[in-house]
């Protein structure tokens, strides 16, 4: 048996999830917009995307890096809000000039050498494209994005079962490869390319971290308070599943919840407000498709 409530149109909790994923992408634009004015760029690294494109820009004609990525994301902008939503168009909209601004910012602010890295083009590779691959994980976890190519890959991600690091790569193959063009340096093309793997490992390992999914079944008297609670305060849908206990051979029911890793924390603080004494159990799944979660896609 599967409870359901009517939901407002606009709740407290609405209100917290947008706020809170407006914070992550902040966070997560702030590292991508460091890694390349403190590691990248100060080493003269090439790398892939629209940002790999602006140092391209910057590296030969001086161009801050801020207004060549604005510049690009104008002409991307329009196809992305188009197949990927109002929604998602809103925070890419907000990505594009926030980043923009901190990149032209930070240039700006920062020493050339602030991190005293920049005879070390492999450091700054592996560093650079670590820090610049989890902002736009972060980024991608909420449902934003940094532009560019990863509008690209969010677009081909929607209808078919690829990583998303591995789309970014694969596109930003050409851009990297290009920058030997403007460089006419072999060994910055090849650290371009440690950045490039560095960059969509990070972007993997982070989404894989924020997309973990739990199972929980609880087992309490007082299962429908829990349940209701669980709707409504977590916005998450419940099962209750009827049960017999084999010793007692009396009947029971057992909500079951499938939520992500962060939500448990919220379900647990529910179950103990509402009945201390519940039996509980909790079980990692791994691949769970449908409302709420991911799309099942076809490859």
């Amino acid at each position: 048996m599967k409870l359901s409530l009517s939901k407002p149109r606009i709740t407290a909790a609405d209100v917290k999830r947008e706020v809170r994923a407006y914070l992550i992408m902040i966070f997560g634009l702030l590292l991508y917009s460091f890694a390349w004015t403190a590691l990248l760029v100060p080493a003269e690294v090439a790398g892939g995307g629209v940002g790999g494109v602006g140092a391209l820009v910057f590296y030969a004609t001086g161009i801050p890096l801020g207004v060549t990525y604005m510049v690009v994301n104008v002409f991307l902008l329009a196809f992305g809000f188009w197949i990927l939503g109002p929604r998602f168009g809103a925070k890419t909209i907000f990505g594009v000039l926030f980043n923009s601004a901190a990149l032209t910012l930070l240039q700006e602010v920062l020493p050339p050498d602030l991190m005293g890295l920049a005879n070390d083009k492999l450091l700054s590779a592996i560093l650079g494209g670590g820090i610049a691959g989890a902002g736009v994980g972060l980024c991608f976890s909420v449902g934003g994005s940094t532009g560019g190519t990863d509008i690209l890959a969010m677009i081909i991600n929607k209808y078919r079962n690829v990583s998303l690091g591995k789309l970014i790569m694969l596109m930003d193959v050409v851009i990297v490869g290009s920058a030997y063009i403007v460089l006419r340096d072999l060994p910055a093309v090849v650290y371009g390319y440690v950045t490039m793997f560095t960059m969509g490992t990070a972007v993997d390992w982070v989404l894989s971290g924020s997309k973990s999914s739990s199972q929980i079944m609880v087992f309490s008297q007082k299962y429908a308070e829990i349940a209701e609670r669980i709707m409504r305060d977590v916005n998450r849908g419940v099962t209750i599943l009827d049960a017999t206990g084999a010793y007692s051979k009396s009947p029971q029911k057992v909500v079951m919840v499938i939520c992500r890793r962060g939500e448990a924390s919220d379900i647990y603080r529910i179950i103990k407000e509402t009945d201390p004494k519940a039996f509980i159990t909790q079980a990692s799944v791994m691949g769970v498709f449908g409302e709420g979660f991911d799309a099942l896609k076809t490859k």
